[in-house]
């Protein structure tokens, strides 16, 4: 692809809270501009933006606001690549499939990262190597085995997946080396294409009943607010272990703290009901629990990735032809997710 100057295609450049540099490398940057007619959208007044250059724009970098009335101006308009990550309720998504407009999202960049933050945080705590770590620079570690005395090994546990998307999947070769006794629950997801992966498909309460590490995965959608309660949480063993990944929102997190405040069971948290999370919320002083600050997914690697994705998938529309790396929309699911849009890389 190679346009003359005054034809190329025109791309609406919109993806707060990334930016390009973010993105793309120097040799993917230098391909879109050589390609394409970016136009960067301002940071206010973007209605005016999108009124005057929607109706020559071919593809769009971002998810922004576009209703109805907005999208109906447009005439070329082939793909909107949500480089934000998440699917939001801001757009006519009928309109734009029943107008052959892609509506993709860089997503699945986070599986490999976030599964292996998942996987570290489980070994971390496993072996206590944080507690060891934090003893030492204190001159208070404790030599041999007294520090291991409630330690255990990942072999052979019962690993239960709560949602059973691209984190999931990434999870599972990292966790099938230490054991094959893995459960899911996800009722979006058909039982047949988790039996396929040799996995056990079972309902949420068993997940807690029966599993020693749960991996909270599940994507928040408008039927799954807070459908982690205490109720489920009692179920689970002494000893077992929560690790919350994704969405802050399917745990009710009062529940939570009650919960861990109470039993000997261990908690790693990447995400939070609020961020900044409150300095004074007392789920901070819980010994039994590792927090990270919403960063298992956000490395430099990452970002790069999104854009070598969007390059390959854009270079294929242009063809004519079906995206094969992004995430796409679906109708039967997208207006049930209730994501609210990342504020910081």
């Amino acid at each position: 692809m190679n346009y003359m100057k005054k034809n190329k295609p025109i791309i609406l450049i919109d993806p707060f809270p990334r930016t390009m540099d973010i993105l793309f490398s120097k040799q993917n940057l230098k391909y879109l501009k050589n390609n394409f007619k970016l136009l960067n959208a301002p940071k206010k007044n973007k209605k005016n933006f999108y009124e005057k250059n929607l109706p020559n724009a071919m593809y769009i970098f971002g998810q922004p606001d576009l209703p109805t009335e907005l999208l109906k101006i447009q005439t070329k308009l082939k793909a909107i690549f949500n480089v934000e990550s998440n699917f939001m309720n801001n757009m006519d998504y009928e309109y734009c499939f029943k107008n052959n407009i892609h509506v993709l999202a860089t997503s699945p960049v986070f599986a490999q990262p976030v599964a292996e933050m998942a996987l570290g945080l489980t070994l971390s705590i496993a072996r206590s190597i944080h507690i060891a770590h934090n003893d030492f620079t204190k001159g208070k570690e404790k030599y041999g085995g007294e520090i291991s005395k409630n330690n255990f090994l990942l072999k052979d546990k019962t690993f239960g997946l709560i949602g059973f998307g691209d984190l999931a999947k990434a999870t599972l070769p990292l966790i099938k080396a230490f054991s094959n006794n893995i459960l899911a629950y996800d009722p979006w997801i058909p039982d047949s294409a988790i039996k396929s992966k040799k996995v056990i498909p079972t309902s949420l309460n068993n997940i807690f009943k029966k599993s020693d590490i749960v991996y909270v995965y599940a994507t928040s959608t408008t039927s799954n607010k807070e459908m982690i309660k205490l109720k489920n949480l009692n179920l689970l063993k002494d000893s077992s272990v929560i690790l919350i990944m994704s969405r802050a929102s399917v745990i009710n997190f009062d529940d939570l703290y009650k919960f861990l405040k109470k039993r000997n069971v261990y908690a790693a948290i990447d995400v939070f009901p609020k961020e900044p999370f409150p300095k004074t919320d007392p789920l901070r002083k819980l010994k039994n629990v590792i927090f990270s600050p919403h960063r298992a997914g956000a490395l430099d690697v990452a970002f790069k990735n999104m854009g070598e994705i969007v390059i390959e998938d854009l270079k294929l529309i242009s063809k004519n032809l079906k995206p094969l790396n992004c995430k796409k929309a679906e109708l039967r699911t997208v207006k049930k997710i209730t994501s609210a849009p990342v504020k910081i890389n």
